[in-house]
């Protein structure tokens, strides 16, 4: 997996590199604003080296507001093939909605305290680098939190709303089962209620499924 690390903090982006490198993996550029990004994956791609995933901090120089989302929303428009994760402090519900409009296809938002979870940050980042989503539960819980208040899931029971919230964060039907200790089958018939319940159609592609829910809670 070929990696770019875009992270003002030189310590974060030298300890970012430094977990996956020990794990096999090749990060070919680090930067430290959103324009420097933008630039790298121009060059890489003029070479027809375009890497798997970009890793940026949602905050950069030189206003420490929106730079690295802006730069990773121009890049997906670019190269749609292009893994984008972004890294925020807290959840900032605008840059999600922003970053996941159109296809989540290949993208990812985490909390950076997720990076303290090595296992859990190294396989989200392995996740969007092939084409599939990795979403922090707390972006979930208030994605899903601002429908309820526009009333939108009333037609879900409590536990259809709790395998959507988990649905949103790109696991499969086995990883729903495993974590609400349920079987297989029971979650692949609350995911046909709550595909039937929203008037969507089911899809085996965990991204899919992801992009309906995120379709949804963004209507």
């Amino acid at each position: 997996m070929r990696v770019v690390i875009a992270e003002d903090s030189v310590l974060l982006r030298e300890g970012l590199t430094r977990l996956l490198t020990d794990r096999g993996h090749d990060v070919v550029a680090g930067v430290g604003d959103g324009d420097a990004l933008v630039k790298t994956i121009t060059e890489l791609a003029d070479q027809g080296a375009l890497p798997d995933v970009v890793v940026a901090d949602v905050r950069m120089p030189p206003t420490h507001t929106d730079e690295g989302v802006r730069a990773a929303v121009e890049l997906r428009k670019a190269h749609p093939g292009l893994g984008v994760l972004v890294l925020s402090q807290y959840v900032e519900e605008r840059y999600a909605t922003e970053l996941l409009a159109g296809s989540t296809h290949g993208v990812g938002y985490l909390l950076k305290d997720r990076v303290a979870e090595v296992r859990e940050f190294v396989d989200a980042v392995v996740r969007v680098a092939s084409g599939g989503t990795a979403l922090d539960p707390e972006v979930v819980a208030q994605l899903l939190g601002r429908s309820r208040k526009q009333d939108v899931l009333v037609r879900l029971t409590p536990r259809e709303r709790e395998v959507l919230g988990l649905m949103a964060e790109g696991r499969t039907n086995s990883a729903i089962a495993r974590q609400l200790v349920v079987s297989d089958g029971a979650v692949e018939k609350h995911v046909s209620n709550i595909f039937l319940k929203l008037g969507l159609s089911p899809s085996d592609g965990d991204h899919r499924r992801v992009l309906a829910v995120l379709t949804y809670l963004n209507s």
